[in-house]
């Protein structure tokens, strides 16, 4: 099976301009291709993975990836997707989040000489002067159609900035700007970017009577239509600091009977023919297939031994025995302690499992949180430092094990 076909089986495709040259590009190795990434905080998180994870599969079967870094776009903003503006960003945060993706990035992609490019759109866009873009680009775009685009579309009520508006312009000069300078021929990217890159095409071929083609990834959902990598405490990154290993891990092993085999599909390296194997799977069977999808994603992501860890960590809780060794856990310090004591709300908030101690309370009256095994009903429960230095309490919200909470 070529790899367009592959892409197509295993669930990835959205859009395309123009499948049959882009299925002759890619099936031989001929793109060259680009996807951006705007640094809007210090770490990748799961929707970035999967845009990773095809820029692997493409350069696995001969294609050149260009991994775009957002330093010139971040600074506006992508209004796709959003129902509201995007917090502006110094530059100096800018240029941190940069580096933060430059050191995950490239635990997937081989970068160096003709391997993988890694750019950043500042290094043109900031330069550029803006009667000059007018009349260099301005006259290609036109306002009616870009108003018909889905994602300033969802603005309209609300209200779309002219900052948010320029961002299709900024996006589509990348490509073209791309396309002179390194002979960037296709731009892949998330479905809601299909109106930002068709911008793209449309200008290369305006300006240098040239093609160039575009082609959206499948968009995560899980199965009630919601975007995956959410939980009720944030995003699920990549950084290991900001979701550990044993978190990433256990997101993936708690994901919705429906969504594992897409998820699996779409996000792992294994071969379809295994997978396929798997789609009658039920009960027990069905939570191994869970377990595959979560030491895959968690050794792509963290590799091998810290999947190993956070898997058998996993296979003891699931089996009646909490392995606190290699769960997430928080040292809590003298100044978290008040008369030698700290009640349950503020555990919950010190570990990350509820923000703020109003939806820790109504976690515990919902009945989401056990201690030790042992169901939470009082809020007003509390743990001495003398109780904690003795021996670690494991925190539960719901069947997930999320930290251990001990001191010194």
């Amino acid at each position: 099976m070529q790899i367009y076909d592959e892409l197509v089986a295993r669930g990835l495709i959205a859009q395309v301009t123009d499948e049959s040259e882009i299925k002759e590009l890619i099936n031989n190795g001929k793109a060259v291709f680009y996807i951006g990434f705007d640094p809007t905080a210090d770490s990748l998180h799961v929707g970035h993975f999967m845009a990773l994870c095809l820029m692997k599969r493409l350069q696995m079967a001969g294609n050149r990836p260009i991994a775009l870094l957002g330093g010139g776009t971040g600074m506006v903003g992508d209004p796709s997707g959003r129902t509201d503006m995007r917090k502006m960003l110094t530059k100096e945060d800018i240029d941190h989040n940069i580096e933060c993706f430059k050191k995950q990035m490239s635990r997937f992609i081989e970068f160096g000489d003709d391997k993988a490019l890694m750019l950043n759109n500042a290094d043109w866009l900031l330069d550029l002067n803006y009667v000059d873009v007018l009349r260099e680009v301005g006259a290609c775009f036109s306002v009616n159609n870009m108003l018909r685009a889905e994602c300033y579309k969802q603005r309209m009520e609300k209200g779309l900035s002219f900052l948010e508006f320029n961002y299709m312009i900024m996006q589509s000069y990348d490509f073209y700007h791309l396309y002179k300078e390194y002979g960037c021929n296709m731009q892949f990217g998330g479905d809601d970017q299909w109106s930002n890159m068709l911008g793209g095409t449309e200008l290369i071929r305006k300006k240098l009577g040239k093609d160039a083609y575009a082609m959206t990834i499948t968009l995560l959902l899980n199965s009630e239509g919601k975007k995956m990598g959410k939980t009720a405490s944030g995003a699920v990154w990549l950084d290991p600091n900001k979701t550990s290993p044993y978190e990433f891990y256990q997101y993936w092993r708690n994901v919705d009977d429906k969504d594992v085999l897409k998820c699996i599909r779409m996000l792992t390296f294994l071969p379809l023919e295994e997978i396929d194997t798997m789609s009658d799977w039920e009960g027990s069977k069905l939570n191994e297939a869970k377990d595959i999808l979560a030491y895959e994603l968690t050794s792509l992501v963290h590799g091998e031994e810290e999947a190993k860890k956070a898997q058998t960590a996993s296979k003891a809780l699931f089996g009646g025995v909490a392995d606190a060794a290699n769960m997430p856990s928080t040292l809590l310090s003298d100044e978290d302690f008040k008369d030698g004591k700290i009640d349950i709300l503020d555990v919950l908030v010190k570990t990350g499992i509820t923000k703020s101690r109003g939806e820790g309370r109504r976690l515990v009256q919902q009945g989401g949180v056990t201690a030790d095994d042992v169901k939470v009903t009082d809020i007003g429960l509390s743990f001495t430092d003398e109780q904690l230095k003795t021996k670690p309490v494991i925190i539960k919200k719901g069947k997930k094990v999320f930290h251990k909470i001990y001191t010194e």
